[in-house]
């Protein structure tokens, strides 16, 4: 008798009902609210990444943002839950999916940059900050569209991909370069995004899609082993939900790679950790200066209802405005920054990381061609340009350049004179485009005047949404190396003010 009650207990629990699978609700989840989550008991990063990849295969297709699926994302999530298994403990990104722009050098994936020249390239090593972050615990969930070869702040659009649509509202654009990072992270199919910026392309489609976008000081975080569209103004950095997890990155990313030598200029100049800047009342005694030579250029007059509400908010949680802002020369200092390298960048990434006889100049990516004409066009226009040979005047990097330096003094001076903390401004004074006329709508980009030339450190945070659920977004510009400042200010915002909210894609 006793044989048979085993042999029914057996029988009866290999073939129960399997468990329901686990439902996680991952509108809006944080890194702190994960990790609590894993302690708890509550789900697996296995089960994490599992409903995000449910929630990819529901919502890719319509906003078209990312561009590949990382095959080894659950079984790095199993190690990483058999390791917390063991140690009880977990590391500062433990099991956190993060999606990664598709210029960086990710092992295993495509990094095509979004160009057909580099459609099958796989690189062989993580960049550096991939290494530093999957040394963090973080998974590589998947690779996002961007613009061709970086090269439009408008939209994402490539030949390995296509366009990418603005999840707030599909006919609109999610900005450029880095729109797919945005869109995924604001549709929730990721916990944190990495974008780069040369001029707009972080802080921009964090705007366009009611992000936080970081644009670190020059030298702050590594850019080794990315495809490069003008190195000397190129940062990677974060584009998250939250500002605290966006600090979360920039903690583990800032530090000095002997392969990007302006990073050694960060030495000394780090904080044994930047979350201690993430302060509710960080805005209370700040002096912040309002520059209104950017925020009243061809502004649309939703966005300067929300930028000027923004300000009164300011006020309120204890800031102290100086407005109109005024710097001497601004418009004389502001022009011919610009320094147009990319071809002998990417041919130096050729070298260093694609090794290919068949690729290794511009005129090989112009044979290969592009789905696109504008693209075709700033291939050809970068052709044969030679760099100025005085690298200190004219084409040198945000140390050495006294072009760049000039400009930096002037700005660093009227803070210094008025005792400002920061300076802001739209981070665009106008809506999002509309995807089918989008040359002709672009314009109040005010991300590209400053910060790629100076090197100082800029963020963007959401301010609100104007007509058609349209997102807008506040930038904070401080001094070089000013990161917690920055945290402290931008936290203090967003805390107070609480604008960003998901976009609604029944």
């Amino acid at each position: 008798m006793l044989l048979f009650i085993l042999v029914f207990q057996f029988f009866e629990a290999f073939y129960q009902d399997p468990k329901p699978p686990i439902s996680i609700n991952l509108s809006e989840l944080t890194v702190s609210q994960i990790h609590s989550a894993y302690k708890k008991g509550e789900y697996t990063s296995e089960n994490l990444v599992q409903a995000y990849l449910d929630r990819i295969t529901k919502l890719n297709d319509t906003i078209n943002a990312l561009t590949a699926i990382n095959p080894e994302a659950l079984a790095i999530a199993r190690q990483l839950d058999e390791e917390f298994a063991k140690t009880g403990k977990l590391r500062p990104l433990h099991g956190i999916p993060i999606i990664v722009k598709d210029n960086i050098n990710t092992k295993g994936l495509p990094t095509t940059a979004g160009a057909l020249a580099l459609v099958d390239f796989v690189p062989k090593e993580d960049a550096f900050i991939i290494q530093k972050l999957v040394a963090a615990g973080a998974i590589i969930l998947a690779k996002s569209n961007m613009a061709e070869w970086a090269f439009t702040p408008w939209h994402s659009e490539s030949s390995t991909a296509g366009t990418t649509r603005n999840p707030y509202n599909l006919d609109f654009v999610p900005a450029g370069s880095s729109g797919g990072t945005g869109a995924a992270i604001a549709a929730n199919m990721g916990t944190i995004g990495l974008g780069t910026d040369t001029g707009n392309s972080i802080r921009g489609p964090s705007s366009h899609n009611s992000l936080v976008g970081f644009r670190t000081t020059l030298g702050l975080v590594s850019r080794s082993a990315i495809v490069p569209l003008y190195l000397r103004n190129d940062v990677v950095g974060p584009m998250s939900r939250t500002v605290e997890d966006a600090v979360r990155v920039l903690e583990i990313t800032a530090g000095y790679d002997p392969a990007d030598p302006l990073t050694k200029f960060s030495e000394g100049k780090i904080p044994d950790n930047y979350s201690q800047f993430l302060v509710m009342d960080g805005l209370r005694g700040a002096r912040i200066g309002v520059l209104r030579i950017l925020s009243e250029k061809e502004a649309d007059p939703e966005v300067s209802r929300l930028f000027n509400q923004a300000l009164v908010d300011m006020e309120g949680l204890g800031a102290m405005l100086v407005d109109s802002v005024k710097v001497v020369d601004f418009d004389t200092l502001s022009q011919g920054q610009w320094c147009p390298t990319f071809r002998q960048d990417l041919e130096a990434f050729f070298a260093t990381y694609v090794k290919r006889d068949t690729l290794k100049t511009i005129k090989d990516v112009i044979r290969i061609g592009t789905k696109y004409d504008y693209v075709r066009d700033r291939l050809e226009s970068q052709r044969d340009i030679e760099v100025p040979g005085n690298m200190v005047e004219g084409c040198g990097n945000a140390y050495t350049d006294l072009n760049r330096i000039a400009f930096r003094e002037a700005i660093e001076k009227v803070m210094d004179s008025l005792g400002l903390d920061a300076l802001v401004y739209p981070t665009w004074n106008n809506r999002p485009a509309r995807i089918v006329d989008f040359r002709a709508e672009y314009k109040g980009d005010n991300s590209r005047i400053i910060a790629p030339h100076t090197g100082q450190p800029a963020f963007t945070v959401p301010m609100g949404f104007s007509l058609g659920n349209l997102p807008a977004g506040i930038q904070f510009l401080g001094r070089m190396y000013s990161e917690p400042t920055l945290i402290r200010l931008s936290y203090s915002y967003e805390q107070g003010t609480k604008h960003r909210k998901a976009p609604d894609l029944k």
